[in-house]
């Protein structure tokens, strides 16, 4: 069993090494990250004829064998699936992301980026994130937050999960959405199945172009967040905040029902134009 550690927020992340060593015991690990911050990458390559990606060989205490590219975890995907970095991968695990990647989120999210690009390649992955003490917004955390960071109870949950999909192997290649309460172990509620919240538990409330001083015609963004709100326990974003793990399968790219009247709607005129 070959298992690909990755995340989004780069090879120096203490999460990443946390997460790695848990690993260990299920088999060969190998670390292929970012070499610096990629959060909010999804599961973008990026324009690689432009920059020309580079990989390097590096060390970190106590894991066999880690490596940096220069590009987003989606492209380390790619690049180990490509057999860049010797035989296939059997799975790949990606964390621990500070702050939950839950909700619309999960399109934003390199953590979670990094398995979407391993289920188009056959192979299944699981994405782990952490709550933060204070305020995580829409998958991020600020530096402040992380102090307080649990991370072996991430890294616990992530364990007990791959333990049994390594003994069992999925039947289709699938990506679980993990997320976890910054909690001890012994103060989490339970786990719960859940779906995607539809909104975030806390959102951007105002966006705010402010002048940038002494650049004419150039401004920066100012953004104000609005207040927590209750979601429903069945979602994600409901669960980690009541104090639960959330477990969130994420399905395939599905088609429209060919015969939905949006359908039309798109399709109709092309009839026209093209004569069909």
């Amino acid at each position: 069993m070959r298992i690909l550690l990755t995340n989004d927020d780069g090879i120096d992340s203490v999460g990443l090494h946390i997460l790695a060593k848990a690993m260990l015991p299920f088999g060969e690990v190998v670390i292929i990250a970012p070499d610096s911050e990629y959060s909010g990458a999804g599961a973008a390559i990026g324009a690689i004829h432009l920059m020309r990606p580079e990989i390097r060989r590096v060390h970190l205490d106590g894991l066999p064998e880690a490596w940096t590219v220069g590009g987003p975890p989606a492209l380390c995907v790619m690049f180990a699936r490509m057999g860049a970095f010797g035989p296939p991968f059997d799975l790949v695990v990606s964390g621990i992301n500070p702050g939950a990647n839950v909700g619309r989120s999960v399109y934003h999210s390199g953590t979670v980026g990094a398995c979407l690009t391993a289920r188009s390649g056959g192979i299944s992955g699981i994405a782990v994130s952490q709550d933060v003490s204070i305020g995580s917004i829409e998958g991020q955390a600020w530096d402040e937050m992380l102090s307080n960071q649990l991370w072996d109870t991430a890294a616990a949950v992530a364990a007990t999960v791959v333990e049994s999909v390594v003994a069992t192997p999925l039947v289709e290649p699938g990506v679980i959405n993990i997320n976890v309460p910054n909690l001890p172990v012994d103060q989490i509620r339970g786990w719960k199945r859940t779906t995607l919240a539809a909104v975030p538990i806390r959102s951007m409330d105002l966006l705010e172009l402010e002048p940038k001083i002494g650049h004419d015609g150039a401004y920066r963004v100012k953004l104000t967040w609005g207040d927590a709100v209750a979601l429903p326990i069945e979602t994600d974003a409901g669960a980690v905040s009541a104090g639960y793990v959330s477990l969130t399968w994420l399905s395939r790219i599905h088609e429209l029902d060919p015969h939905a009247d949006d359908v039309k709607i798109a399709e109709s005129p092309l009839d026209t134009m093209l004569h069909a």
